[in-house]
């Protein structure tokens, strides 16, 4: 349901039995001979395709990359056709996802492609799965799961509660893939920007407090912060709800500098003089470090470092003892190694880690200490009831203050995601079902993604 931010999803497909015949002409049998080359994941056929049709995509490993996201597709719906051009609508065989694609032939040479457009989107409701009762859609998630794992597309564990029972936990695949150590569900994963709603929860409890302002300027807790137009137009609630303006932390200064970013002063003193991209709260635009900026108010405001601060406000309330942003340099016993994609190889991810978790993400936890930190929100043991309610409704397009919401009626949610090489997770939160469902991965995302998606299309919507 949720989209990622800043994950591009393509979408293709190929013809096979039970599926629209894609017609006979010449761009549908480019259309054709394209998705059969993509769907065989293979790298000679899609040069071989790329080269006889005069296609220009990205690169190899994006088609690649893509390819392995998806898992391949079908052929839903032939929507229009002509000789030199074909609509259709494609589903991801893996997912509940599907796609518009448009492929045009060039007049002046019909043996050539002119164009090829993708746009992803949710299945069509007469493609949509069919709801099950609880027993068999969990039933259904545990053998998809065990599919995806059998063919290496997922590593990590699934958690899935309801009204204060769990009633599914299982973990597939590798924690150290070399040692053959397996996951548990005691298995700490990391959870990339999934730190963003203990961040969040942070600054709330401040705001509760009577220390912070949500529409206090940074400059008011950071008097010396180097920008000065960020210090005096960017709120609080700017900084919460992703409208500040105030970038990524992630390119080339965060490579060359990450084994020496190791606070979030040395986050602010590296990317502190930029100015704002935007007018502050015009807009949302995802940013990473805007939730450094809330790290450092946690502790300017509070006094004491924000790994202190959430440990003894946030973790220790909810009772999640296996969470935590200690360095990687620090061994942590249950942790997970990650793994990125690497052709047709999974490889280590730690080339690409920062020193430590920070506010804005990196830190680690278990699926079990998820559900923790869901029941003690819903409960009002970390803010208020009235608190969260605002945190966990729209600010600003699909999110609150430190938490993606979505939905509507029953399927109305708040949670968040996390994703970064070798990195995925996913927190899912359905009040009005009570439903909540928790997957972590040490893979690529989508990997913590699809079973989340399976399970949240199929399962039953009574309360």
């Amino acid at each position: 349901m949720i989209r990622l931010v800043a994950f591009v999803l393509f979408f293709v497909a190929a013809n096979a039995a039970g599926q629209p015949s894609i017609p006979d002409t010449p761009a549908g049998r480019a259309l054709a001979a394209w998705l059969a080359s993509f769907n065989a994941a293979d790298a000679a056929r899609i040069r071989a395709f790329n080269k006889a049709y005069g296609y220009e995509p990205k690169s190899l490993e994006d088609t690649l990359d893509w390819r392995e996201q998806t898992g391949g597709f079908i052929v839903l719906r032939i929507v229009q056709s002509e000789p030199l051009a074909i609509d259709a609508l494609l589903g991801e065989k893996d997912s509940d996802w599907a796609a518009s694609v448009s492929a045009s032939l060039r007049p002046e040479d019909p043996s050539k492609i002119g164009k090829m457009e993708f746009a992803g989107l949710p299945l069509p409701p007469e493609f949509a799965p069919t709801r099950m009762p609880e027993a068999e859609a969990l039933a259904a998630l545990s053998k998809y799961t065990d599919r995806l794992a059998h063919d290496d597309r997922f590593s990590g564990a699934v958690l899935i509660a309801r009204r204060d029972k769990i009633l599914f936990q299982k973990a597939w695949g590798f924690a150290v893939r070399q040692s053959k150590k397996r996951n548990t569900i005691d298995t700490q994963f990391r959870i990339g920007s999934m730190n963003k709603m203990f961040t969040a929860v942070a600054v709330l409890q401040l705001v509760e407090a009577g220390k912070v302002s949500l529409d206090a300027t940074i400059g008011s807790y950071l008097p010396d912060y180097p920008n000065k137009e960020v210090a005096s137009k960017v709120k609080v609630r700017h900084l919460l709800t992703h409208t500040g303006g105030t970038g990524d932390i992630f390119g080339p200064e965060f490579d060359a500098n990450r084994a020496t970013l190791k606070e979030h002063s040395d986050y602010l003193k590296l990317y502190g003089s930029r100015g704002p991209d935007q007018i502050p709260g015009s807009e949302f635009k995802y940013s990473n470090y805007g939730f450094v900026l809330l790290g450092a108010l946690i502790e300017k405001v509070s006094g004491m470092s924000y790994y202190d601060y959430v440990r003894a406000k946030v973790f220790t309330p909810a009772g999640m003892t296996s969470t935590d942003s200690l360095p990687e340099s620090e061994s942590v016993p249950k942790r997970a190694s990650g793994y990125e994609r690497e052709g047709a190889a999974w490889v280590s991810n730690v080339d690409t880690l920062p020193y430590r978790g920070t506010a804005a993400g990196g830190g680690y936890s278990t699926v079990g200490d998820l559900l923790r930190f869901a029941d003690a929100l819903q409960s009002g043991k970390l803010l208020s009831r009235k608190m969260f309610a605002e945190a966990a409704k729209s600010q600003m397009g699909w999110y609150g203050y430190g938490f993606m919401v979505d939905g509507s009626g029953p399927l109305q949610m708040w949670g968040h995601g996390g994703g970064a090489p070798g990195i995925n997770g996913e927190l899912r939160v359905f009040p009005g079902l009570g439903y909540v469902l928790v997957s972590l991965s040490n893979f690529d995302p989508p990997a913590a993604i699809r079973p989340i998606n399976y399970f949240e299309r199929r399962m039953p919507l009574q309360h």
